[in-house]
């Protein structure tokens, strides 16, 4: 006899916004129960109930949590992937329930403050580096935080001015954002170019084997900067990864 499936356990919520935060990027606002618990830098299951469109992958996905837990809301935001869960989510009407699973996930901030955090994020890989940096501002952690974040152009950059905002806010908290395809983009940038790599990681830090790593991004580009830390003598205790695939 078949056992019934129990259902994951989560908390009923609604669509409250959404926007596009950069282009082909979205961020969506939903509400969050009180009992909603979670860590900077978890992730949660957003289920779409009876979506206008669904396919094999089913009507869940997983997403980095975005906002921070001193915020009244939850957010999430990815990149726009013509696929029917996207497009679902896309086009419900704001006030649709959904469901949110329980946040999951150990991609957290080390307890440790005399430790450096470097987090090296490739496109929506900012995600959750956002909540970490959010989270620390409002605390104000006494932890040292470099953010560098690698985009093709300003344009494709998601939170880019909130990020710029933090690091106004919080000194303990240095921004390095880089450029990899400035020819294509229309907007002036005075910060650095190019992939991010052991010489750009050179020139804001004081030593690079002793800071924790975290990076989040495309697995290819994950990968890359593992390699690239790795062959910088840092060691693998001290590098932690989160792969954004299919984003």
């Amino acid at each position: 006899m078949a056992t019934e499936e129990i259902p994951p356990p989560g908390y009923g919520s609604r669509l409250l916004h959404r926007v596009e935060v950069a282009e082909g990027t979205m961020a969506f606002h939903f509400e969050k129960a009180s009992q909603f618990d979670f860590k900077p830098g978890q992730s949660a299951d957003v289920t779409l109930f009876n979506p206008p469109e669904t396919d094999s992958e089913g009507n869940t996905r997983t997403f980095s949590i975005a906002s921070s837990p001193s915020e009244s809301h939850l957010m999430f935001a990815t990149r726009m992937r013509d696929t029917a869960f996207k497009r679902s989510l896309k086009k419900i009407p704001l006030g649709t329930e959904v469901k949110i699973g329980s946040p999951t996930g150990s991609f957290t901030l080390h307890t440790n403050s005399a430790k450096q955090a470097v987090f090296l994020a490739g496109g929506i890989g900012i995600t959750p580096f956002l909540s970490i940096v959010r989270q620390a501002d409002h605390d104000r952690l006494p932890h040292k935080l470099y953010l560098f974040c690698s985009n093709r152009r300003p344009e494709d950059a998601p939170f880019l001015e909130t990020l710029q905002m933090l690091a106004r806010s919080n000194p303990n908290f240095q921004l390095v954002c880089t450029m990899t395809g400035m020819p294509q983009s229309k907007r002036e940038w005075q910060g650095e170019t190019g992939l991010i790599n052991q010489g750009m990681l050179s020139r804001h830090l004081t030593t690079l084997q002793e800071p924790i790593y975290y990076v989040a991004g495309p697995p290819a580009m994950v990968a890359g900067m593992r390699a690239m830390l790795v062959g910088a003598n840092v060691d693998e205790d001290d590098i932690r990864t989160e792969d954004f695939a299919g984003y």
